[in-house]
């Protein structure tokens, strides 16, 4: 007979479709920015009030005043995992992460450290959304949400977020990664190129594809910043959102750093706000792609991210770099 598991996964994935197709020909999904009450469902407790951050002693600009409605704060508690990877996600992208989940995001790929995956995600203004996340949380216990709006514009919450899980739930972690869900990892090349997990571990270490950029004041462009969030001219050096890794201490300063300093909706400009105030400079890796590259099989054993890969392609990659491992490039 099947699972238990099997069949909640079946179900939920005819759930998904069922949601999606009635969803997709009846009520489209807003998208505004702001602040959403309390659901009256609530999957996980809340952190404990008690739980703070020591040497804030001014009252913050950006208090980020939101609850946990999903959350996993058991993860980190047997033993502490050498990499936690923080992916961005939406309600809709079900099918992308079950590919990542089945691909290079498997907890289970290496048997000699352990890696945590999460999804980050906030509520969407419709509740048959909400209930499919939880749904799917039940059965693979491995996302996160808090109560903000879910938008473009609040990928930075979303960000914070995933700051503030690793900084209370998994402080002891050695490293974090922050991807997309269409996002291909070479995990290979991150783990063992990169971090090396033979080495003493680093602090105050962060790195991805490092732009050196200014505020886009053009309106119609999807980066369009005003002058009065952001006035200067020039940005301080960024990594590119779609993938960037650091040391775990640094999540704490950046979310310590973030109640402090006044948001901008641009996510990766913002993380590069906070890493000026607290005087990092992220290092450039050439390995991080944050475009669109044709598969290659040589090409891909170079590379530590590749952008823009759907769920079925992300299956095809996945297969035919583990199944060609002793070919030679």
């Amino acid at each position: 007979m099947p699972s238990k598991v099997s069949c909640l996964y079946i179900l939920t994935v005819v759930c998904w479709a069922s949601a999606l197709w009635y969803l997709s020909i009846s009520r489209p999904t807003s998208t505004y920015v702001g602040h959403m009450a309390v659901p009256r469902r609530r999957i996980g407790k809340p952190p404990p009030k008690n739980i703070t951050f020591t040497n804030i002693r001014a009252r913050p600009l950006n208090p980020h005043a939101f609850e946990f409605v999903i959350n996993e704060p058991k993860k980190c508690e047997s033993t502490a995992p050498f990499l936690v990877i923080l992916i961005s996600t939406t309600h809709k992208e079900f099918d992308a992460r079950q590919a990542i989940r089945e691909t290079w995001g498997d907890e289970s790929t290496f048997s000699d450290i352990r890696i945590l995956t999460i999804f980050l995600l906030g509520r969407n203004t419709d509740d048959v959304l909400n209930q499919m996340v939880e749904q799917e949380s039940q059965i693979f216990h491995d996302i996160v949400v808090e109560n903000f709006i879910d938008s473009y514009h609040n990928l930075t919450l979303k960000t914070l977020m995933g700051m503030r899980w690793v900084a209370t739930f998994c402080p002891k972690a050695q490293y974090v990664m922050k991807t997309d869900s269409d996002i291909f990892v070479n995990m290979d090349n991150l783990i063992y190129k990169l971090l090396k997990p033979s080495t003493k571990p680093r602090r105050r270490y962060f790195t991805g594809y490092v732009i050196n950029g200014g505020p886009i004041r053009d309106m119609r462009s999807k980066w369009y910043m005003p002058r009065d969030l952001y006035p200067e001219n020039k940005y301080p050096p960024f990594c590119s959102g779609t993938g960037y890794v650091f040391s775990a201490d640094v999540a704490e300063l950046i979310y310590k750093t973030s109640l402090h300093t006044r948001l901008l909706h641009l996510e990766d400009v913002y993380v590069g706000m906070c890493l000026r105030k607290l005087g990092i400079h992220p290092y450039q890796n050439s390995g991080f792609n944050h475009w669109k590259m044709a598969y290659s099989l040589c090409r891909y054993r170079r590379v530590i991210t590749v952008h823009q890969i759907p769920p079925e392609e992300m299956h095809r990659i996945w297969n035919d770099m583990s199944s060609k491992k002793h070919l030679r490039c």
